[in-house]
């Protein structure tokens, strides 16, 4: 994150000594990034962060990929992942590149017997369907549906479901996820032009703090397998921590969309960016108000991007025959538009109802053999007239 925020307690100089109640030292721990030059965090533990027990063998859960290069417009049909009991096992890969996995999870219960880290990826959690608490080592977040959950790569944490109809699109990113940079000043604030500003934003806020031993376990996902490692103390053993890098979420309900008097670019809607790829939140607003305008957007050639997009509600009007859950990709290589009859249709409409999810790649998607199995096979054909 591009601010500085705290929780709990923490002494007035770095590195310095600060003691607790009982006289021995609180054990600081840097949580950083790309080295020691990206954004972190300095968090004062009951515990030293180390103490491992013991280290169990890896399970292998890299994507199994189906379609390796991919020509065709495709749609999935989303609601038909099963759910699992897991929060883990819910997670279906659907498309993947070297850069990004996206995938949807449809988990029953909340993660209790264990914590979860992405050694490898900052993750996005867009909350579907669902209500609960992201619970972390720096302090919880509540989320309902419509919350998008930033994950720093590194970050421990449970998540507790208020109920077991819970639906969940997912990004682990390779590369960090930041605010667009076009949105924010030299030195990190979002300016008056940005679509939303600092104050939408989620914050960790209850810090829970453990002082308990005994056996935890963490399993950490590193190089597409999942470790089990067992540590001496509870990982939410921090009292207190300051800095930039910690997890937040950001409601796409609190997106004002850029509207203009002809029909606007999608970068108009990004909501998110790294270096290889960004996401967009299509928001219901209003379309635009030239005279002559054509809400429909125009036909456009994906040359150096794969373009993936998830509805969530409303009557997305370029499409026909998309609901609730669905998935389109529309690979680089040719170009997309408008279903037959969306283009004429969309004139003299005022506002859209839409919400969707984008994901645009600079490289190249593959679909697992789960996204092959809940895919409509029409789709790429839905343009004859």
């Amino acid at each position: 994150m591009p601010f500085y925020h705290k929780r709990g307690q923490i002494p007035p100089k770095r590195h310095t000594q600060f003691r607790q109640p009982n006289g021995s030292l609180y054990h600081e721990q840097l949580f950083g990034t790309i080295g020691f030059d990206g954004m972190s965090t300095l968090s004062y533990h009951v515990f030293p962060p180390t103490q491992i027990l013991r280290v169990e063998e890896p399970i292998n859960v890299q994507p199994k990929v189906a379609v390796d290069r991919n020509i065709s417009p495709r749609k999935l049909i989303g609601f038909e992942i099963p759910s699992q009991n897991d929060y883990l096992e819910s997670r279906v890969p659907l498309m993947l590149n070297n850069d990004i996995i996206i995938g949807l999870a449809a988990p029953l219960y909340s993660l209790k017997e264990y914590f979860f880290k992405n050694a490898d990826a900052d993750e996005m959690l867009f909350i579907h369907h669902g209500t609960g608490v992201l619970r972390t080592m720096l302090g919880n977040i509540q989320f309902e549906p419509g919350d998008y959950l930033i994950i720093p790569r590194g970050m421990i944490y449970q998540i507790s479901f208020d109920t077991n109809k819970n639906k969940i699109l997912y990004a682990e990113s390779r590369t960090p996820i930041y605010t667009p940079k076009r949105y924010r000043n030299w030195f990190g604030q979002l300016l008056e032009h940005s679509p939303f500003c600092e104050r939408d934003f989620k914050l960790p806020k209850e810090l829970e703090t453990h002082s308990e031993e005994g056996e935890f376990l963490i399993k950490i996902k590193k190089e597409g397998h999942l470790h089990s490692v067992w540590y001496a103390s509870h990982p939410f053993d921090v009292v207190g921590w300051d800095g930039y890098n910690y997890p937040y979420g950001f409601s796409i309900h609190n997106f004002e969309p850029i509207t203009g008097r002809v029909h606007q670019p999608p970068p108009v809607h990004q909501t998110f960016e790294t270096s290889a790829f960004v996401i967009c939140s299509f928001c219901p607003r209003l379309y635009d108000y030239h005279p002559k305008a054509i809400p429909a957007p125009y036909n456009h050639s994906n040359i150096d991007s794969d373009e993936m997009l998830y509805y969530v509600d409303g009557d997305f009007m370029s499409r026909n025959d998309i609901g609730e859950g669905h998935i389109s990709l529309h690979p680089s290589g040719i170009p997309h538009g408008p279903h037959p009859g969306a283009y004429e249709r969309s004139i003299g409409k005022k506002s859209t109802d839409e919400l969707a999810v984008m994901i645009d790649t600079f490289r190249p998607l593959k679909l697992t053999e789960q996204a092959i199995k809940i895919q409509d096979a029409s789709y790429a054909n839905s343009w004859i007239h």
